[in-house]
């Protein structure tokens, strides 16, 4: 099934309405005012296609036109325009999660059964970007973000690996903990950057790249701020927000610094102070979500087996 907003790609509506023109059935305001530079007045969540398995990992193609976005058990990168509906962009995928683009615009992708970090040359093929830190296998990388400088940032929980249904234990991990790591592609150096997280996730700089967001979906539920140094080392990682409502997945962060992460009931967006904003509901718990659109405005969810999409008045932040 295919349905689209013609509005969701065009500009968005002007905030001449008041914030109670919301539909309260799509919103939970705690911040009136900052809300209303968020979500313009009389934007709803519209669904833009179902039948999905589990969808993660969505990011805009600027020079396309399309959003691609990873089914993960269906083994293939999907893509979605509003002219041509979803299409399979790529099949197989090594059961790629999240995707992001390179300073380039390559397209990288974090591969579960491949256990790897990946990118896709210009002529279509892949080539290996990471996938061992000190000699061991990867677990199953599952996020990634590029800096102005070019380097990767990426998250390596468990969740791609199976477990032993007798030991409970993960089979192949070689890893000793779910890190985050930096990967330099100029010298190709990885060094793990955190190591004290349960499960990273979703990542994301703020505008001027000062700090670095992670998500840990694991027991905590939170998402950590980390400051970045001149030479990409992380410190700091104090809490920035818990989550109230199931966990945070994706998260991505927009020009004015205000953090949006997935959860359990939808998209909760944080001000830069980690106060919560307000939420948008829908219908499935998001796992991931990106700005795109034809003038970056637009709000792409993937919800477990449907993807979503929302006209905002915010842009995403370069990285």
């Amino acid at each position: 099934m295919r349905l689209h907003h013609s509005s969701l790609l065009i500009s968005t509506v002007a905030l001449a309405a008041p914030v109670t023109a919301l539909l309260a059935a799509d919103f939970q305001i705690s911040e009136a005012a900052e809300f209303a530079r968020c979500i313009p007045a009389g934007a709803k969540v519209e669904k833009l296609a179902g039948d999905f398995q589990f969808i993660e990992g969505p990011v805009w193609l600027k020079t396309t036109g399309v959003l691609v976005f990873s089914d993960i058990p269906q083994n293939e990168l999907k893509q979605w325009s509003p002219t041509g509906g979803v299409k399979t962009y790529r099949a197989p995928s090594f059961n790629a999660n999240g995707n992001t683009l390179d300073l380039t615009g390559r397209l990288l992708s974090c591969e579960h059964s491949g256990r790897r970090v990946a990118v896709q040359e210009k002529d279509g093929s892949l080539r290996t970007i990471v996938d061992s830190f000190e000699g061991k296998k990867l677990n199953s990388p599952n996020d990634v973000v590029v800096k102005s400088d070019g380097a990767l940032y990426f998250t390596d929980p468990e969740y791609g690996l199976k477990t032993d249904p007798a030991t409970k234990q993960k089979i192949g991990k070689e890893q000793p903990g779910q890190f985050v790591y930096r990967h330099d592609p100029k010298t190709g150096r990885t060094t793990a950057v955190v190591r004290d997280f349960v499960q990273p996730n979703g990542l994301a700089f703020s505008p001027d790249e000062k700090f670095l967001y992670i998500a840990d979906s694991g027991t905590p539920k939170h998402i950590r701020r980390f400051a970045v140094a001149a030479d990409g080392s992380l410190s700091g990682g104090e809490v920035f927000c818990t989550l109230d409502a199931g966990l945070p997945d994706g998260i991505r962060v927009d020009t004015a610094g205000r953090v949006w992460s997935s959860a359990g009931d939808g998209v909760h967006i944080f001000a830069p102070s980690g106060k919560l904003i307000g939420k948008i509901l829908t219908p499935e718990g998001p796992a991931n979500l990106c700005f795109g659109g034809a003038d970056g405005r637009t709000l792409f969810i993937t919800a477990r087996k449907s993807l979503y999409a929302i006209a905002v008045a915010a842009t995403g932040a370069a990285r």
